[in-house]
């Protein structure tokens, strides 16, 4: 089987299309200055989840790096498109793969084919010497973290909020795996210790990855379910400045 071959799955059952078909982003939205203001200081890609939106993330910057600029990513799969409710537009809902979480080789593929995307976009849309942080929530922690995994030169530092791991069955979709193993990147990834969308099994999976890949900062919250809380942004925070990653001094 050739690469290509490897890279396109099957048709999915859940959103229309097949599993590791190439995607583009189809929007961003710019923190002020078009994400230009504070050019010093790393811009942080924020990446949503199942069902969102770009408009999702923006407000997690006011609390964790609120002096970074930022760009928030729609992603390319429809699920719901924008509406009108009692004459307000309703945002629209999409997704970055074809399934909630998809398993084995199909999530190889979807992770690879939008990880692709969003580092492609990155490289047409971001000087080359700006230092930039992919921080995402589920589907879109699992991105930041697939993001190392195919260009691992080009992040600074990747933050992965109830985020998963591409199993790593189709070698093609994660070329970069042994250079970031020896480049020691740092990565936060938090996690509710009762979430109920993300399998147990999968956290762990993907803690055990990125202690091998990785210079890990791990944090689960007691309580919590598949979604993030006030301490989970204290320590966001601080993390951030203990790597320097919120400094004007880069």
């Amino acid at each position: 089987m050739s690469e290509d071959n490897e890279l396109i799955g099957g048709e999915s059952a859940v959103v229309p299309g097949r599993f590791g078909e190439p995607l583009d982003v189809p929007f961003a939205r710019f923190s002020r200055g078009d994400g230009a203001a504070n050019p010093r200081r790393p811009l942080f890609v924020l990446l949503h989840g199942w069902g969102s939106n770009e408009d999702d993330l923006a407000d997690i910057m006011q609390y964790v790096a609120p002096y970074n600029d930022f760009v928030a990513l729609r992603a390319p799969l429809t699920l719901q498109n924008p509406g009108t409710q009692f004459g307000q537009m309703v945002p629209g809902a999409y997704s970055w793969l074809h399934d909630a979480v998809p398993t084995g080789a199909d999530l190889d593929r979807d992770a690879y084919a939008a990880a692709t995307a969003v580092d492609r976009w990155v490289g047409e849309h971001v000087p080359a010497d700006r230092a930039v942080v992919p921080l995402g929530f589920s589907q879109g922690g699992m991105l930041a973290i697939q993001l190392l995994r195919i260009n691992p030169t080009r992040y600074r530092a990747a933050i992965s909020l109830s985020g998963f791991l591409a199993p790593g069955q189709v070698a093609a979709t994660c070329p970069g795996d042994d250079e970031l193993a020896e480049l020691n990147i740092p990565t936060f990834f938090g996690y509710g210790e009762a979430d109920t969308v993300i399998p147990k099994y999968m956290l762990f999976e993907t803690v055990a990855w990125l202690e091998e890949h990785t210079w890990l900062t791990e944090r689960g919250y007691r309580g919590l379910d598949h979604s993030v809380s006030m301490q989970e942004f204290a320590d966001l925070r601080e993390w951030l400045l203990a790597q320097d990653l919120t400094s004007g001094l880069m």
